[in-house]
């Protein structure tokens, strides 16, 4: 993975239940991170063969390691306007430098229940 193909803007996203003054909870997006990435969309290339147990993922992201901030499968990653939800984190050769997310891009129900961005 070369320097320049980490070219890509993202937003790390946790939602988190917030209550308002009349006690109520609604889900809030804070962003944890803003980082370049290296973004590559599911193709049918032997790589992605061989993660064939994550068949619902389809977009893969890499960066370094941003001190201080654990990436769970809770978050979110906000790319180009289109959410990702992470399915599988993984430190890139053990070495605390990469981190790879294996992420599905989010489709909301259409009954507008769905996770949409929040803005205040």
């Amino acid at each position: 993975m070369a320097l320049g193909r980490i070219s890509q803007f993202i937003d790390i996203i946790e939602v988190v239940n917030e209550k308002d003054s009349q006690g109520f909870s609604k889900p809030v997006d804070i962003v944890r991170a803003s980082v370049r990435a290296y973004k590559e969309d599911r193709r049918g290339t032997e790589s992605w063969r061989n993660r064939a147990v994550f068949s619902n993922a389809n977009a893969l992201f890499r960066f370094r390691v941003i001190p201080g901030l654990t990436v769970t499968n809770s978050m979110f990653i906000d790319c180009d306007g289109a959410r990702y939800d992470i399915r599988h984190v993984e430190d890139v050769q053990n070495r605390g430098m990469y981190v790879e997310i294996l992420a599905e891009k989010y489709e909301p129900s259409k009954g507008g229940g769905g996770l949409g961005k929040i803005h205040d």
